[in-house]
């Protein structure tokens, strides 16, 4: 028995404000085409099962056209006669009764079985019964549902547990509403022959259980997330679990460091052969902020300029620690005088100078608060 879990496709997730040839958000469409790569690998591989644990679209209320893609691809998977389990996620979770929840659009599919009320909900087969726990606003609610688990479990079959939350804090995904699961109703992992988990971005096992999985998301949503690689897990229930990982193609980030100590021999030494259509993140160090200003970030651009998006971040030398600013506009002009003075000053009239300008820009600052 084979089973594809996959989840966090984030469905309508935009970013960078750069329109492709289709004038579409380049962003979205990357997030359509991870999606469209499971749907082919779902296509070669005929599992057994398929599901998803949150997190389908972005947001309660999705575009117009992030639906219309969802439909027509959830039409390809309901041909293909495979049962689809999904799960609603906190991004899919309308916060009030006010609104109703998007996944609703797919109940109608023969071969879809949507869990999206915020309670617990059992979809059962042949072989195999998988326990649903939807994400739910109320923890309070959660606690009842999750023991539920345990009670309709059938020994006679397979049992997969199936949620879309925090296990433990290093899971955490700091957003508003997600919930946390209970550490002590971790008991009933051991009970389920694969709990698959959705929420959390990258992929691997949870702590101590063998049967605990996030699959990971299948892209970013955040330049600060740096995995390169995304995808799906396949699963083999026979007589021992199997768990494998199986990776899709998505835009890369490529992170380079310019020394500006030696601005254009680091330049020259760059390798960009692999540049083009990427993501670039390019840190300046050794910076003072006299230098800062002469370095132009559209000309640091220029030489990544195969790349689709680059993100330029400065650290500048200070006589403690390092700081990064994104853009030389964020220092201060008090900030700047002390680290003009403090390059041409010995170190006892460096003191007695700061002080002095920090003084003449307080009274500044009092008096110009005064006028307005």
């Amino acid at each position: 028995m084979k089973i594809l879990h996959f989840s966090d496709t984030h469905l309508g997730f935009n970013d960078l404000d750069i329109i492709n040839e289709e004038n579409i958000n380049q962003r979205e469409a990357d997030f359509y085409d991870a999606f469209s790569q499971v749907v082919e690998q779902i296509k070669e591989i005929k599992p057994d099962f398929i599901i998803h644990t949150g997190d389908l679209f972005h947001r309660t209320s999705p575009s117009n056209r992030a639906i219309t893609f969802a439909l027509e691809q959830f039409k390809i998977i309901n041909s293909l006669n495979i049962p689809f389990i999904l799960i609603a996620g906190n991004h899919s979770t309308p916060r009030t009764n006010l609104s109703s929840p998007i996944l609703k659009i797919f109940e109608n599919f023969e071969n879809i079985y949507v869990a999206y009320e915020q309670k617990y909900t059992s979809f059962e087969f042949k072989d195999i019964v998988f326990h649903c726990l939807p994400h739910m606003n109320d923890d309070t609610k959660a606690l009842s549902q999750i023991e539920l688990c345990d009670e309709e479990m059938v020994e006679s079959k397979k049992n997969i547990m199936m949620m879309h939350c925090s296990v433990g804090a290093w899971y955490l995904m700091q957003e508003f509403g997600e919930w946390v699961y209970p550490t002590d109703k971790e008991y009933i992992f051991s009970k389920m022959d694969y709990v698959a988990l959705g929420h959390w971005h990258g992929f691997g096992a949870v702590g101590k259980h063998p049967n605990v999985y996030y699959s990971g998301s299948t892209e970013r949503t955040s330049l600060n997330d740096k995995r390169n690689s995304k995808g799906f897990v396949l699963v083999s229930l026979e007589d021992n679990l199997s768990v494998a990982y199986k990776e899709i193609k998505i835009r890369p980030i490529l992170e380079f460091q310019i020394d500006c100590e030696n601005l254009e021999a680091s330049i020259e030494a760059l390798d960009l052969s692999n540049i083009k259509d990427t993501i670039c993140e390019v840190k300046l160090t050794n910076l003072t902020t006299i230098q800062s200003i002469d370095i132009n970030t559209a000309d640091i651009k220029k030489v990544f300029e195969l790349a689709m998006h680059v993100n330029v971040k400065r650290e500048f030398k200070t006589s403690s620690d390092t700081k990064t600013i994104d853009d030389i506009e964020s220092i201060s002009l008090e900030d700047y005088f002390i680290e003009h003075i403090k390059e041409d000053s010995k170190s006892e009239e460096f003191d007695r100078l700061k002080i002095k300008v920090q003084e003449l820009f307080s009274t500044y600052e009092e008096v110009y608060s005064d006028t307005e």
